[in-house]
């Protein structure tokens, strides 16, 4: 590629962009698209744009096509941007990398929550088929799904999701490249709209709000998940008992997966590390921590500590069984005491 193929340093500011009644539904009111992309290999693409800006700019894609497309591209800046009645997408970002989108807002339909057609909102706020882009400090009012990421090394940073609600079928973020995912979600708001992360490989969900039963549904797809860490969020819901986290499908491969430190109110905790104490007077402890671990009958590691009453010998003692994520302790005779037990599901 010469320098002469490459689109450079160029800003574009202020104004609106507004789809005409016959505008193609399959297009895009701005794209930065090459006809080089149509004819490259797959695997030796290269860059057509690059250190482009649009800052101030509404889009208004009528109910139609999309809003902005990028492909090929390198360092692309989307700021203080607003897209509106986007047919399919508002931002759709295709091969390339590094697109920062920030302090925008995206929305099908205009609205401030509790839109009474929200069942019907569909199209994507934001699709990132991309490498190494960031989204900051942006807001999705209005979609069927608010961002798809399906690149790696992506980080979302600030962004609130309150695009359709879960209930309604609707997908807050969805990280859709199932086994090298390479995914972080930081200090985001959920709010009543969901995580969905396909077979998650090094994937980081922190420091989040999840509001109305909002949570982080981990779908299997080749049933692998590793390097997840999910910590230090904050879950609130309606008190019918939707788990922060859920499984769908099964997961056979499970490795360095970290979910705790999350406060909860109004839902119910799932967790890979958990305490439990039980006392009374036996020579049989049980400890079930199936209604908080994650993984079903999965308990990897386990340390306990049998305390007596009074000045009895220690009687003999054991862990005897992990089965059923219920950990068994037992003592070779009745004594007036108890176990503490801690156990974690982190490794293979």
């Amino acid at each position: 590629m010469s320098s002469s193929d490459l689109k450079s340093l160029i800003q574009i500011r202020g104004g609106t962009l507004r789809a005409a009644d016959k505008f193609p539904t399959d297009g895009y009111l701005i794209e930065l698209h090459s006809p080089s992309s149509d004819k490259a290999d797959k695997k030796k693409r290269g860059f057509y744009y690059e250190d482009i800006t649009f800052r101030d700019i509404l889009f208004d894609s009528g109910f139609r096509g999309g809003g902005l497309l990028v492909i090929d591209s390198a360092r692309i800046r989307v700021d203080n941007c607003f897209f509106i009645h986007f047919g399919t997408e508002g931002i759709h970002v295709k091969s390339g990398h590094e697109t920062f989108v920030s302090s925008t807002f995206l929305g099908q339909h205009v609205n401030i929550g509790g839109d009474p057609d929200e069942k019907s909102f569909s199209g994507t706020a934001i699709n990132l088929a991309s490498n190494d882009n960031a989204v900051t400090d942006v807001v999705i009012f209005s979609a069927g799904t608010g961002i798809i990421l399906s690149g790696q090394a992506n980080i979302l940073t600030g962004v609130h999701c309150y695009n359709k609600a879960t209930a309604f079928g609707g997908v807050g973020i969805y990280v859709k490249l199932p086994g090298y995912s390479q995914t972080r979600i930081d200090n985001c708001y959920l709010d009543y709209t969901g995580i969905v992360l396909e077979d998650p490989v090094q994937v980081h969900v922190t420091n989040a709000f999840f509001l109305g039963d909002a949570n982080v549904v981990l779908k299997s797809v080749k049933g692998v998940i590793s390097g997840l860490t999910i910590v230090d969020n904050m879950f609130s819901g309606s008190s019918n008992a939707k788990a922060v986290v859920e499984v769908q499908g099964t997961f056979n491969q499970v490795d360095q997966v970290v979910i705790d430190r999350n406060n909860v109110r109004g839902m119910s905790v799932k967790s890979t590390t958990a305490k439990l104490t039980v006392v009374g007077k036996a020579d049989k402890w049980v400890a079930d921590f199936s209604p908080i671990l994650l993984f079903p009958d999965r308990i990897k590691n386990v340390q306990y500590s049998l305390y007596v009453n009074g000045k009895k010998s220690i009687p003999l003692h054991a862990v005897t069984s992990t089965s059923n994520n219920k950990v068994v302790v037992e003592a070779d005779r009745v004594v007036d005491g108890g176990v503490s037990v801690s156990v974690d599901q982190y490794s293979k």
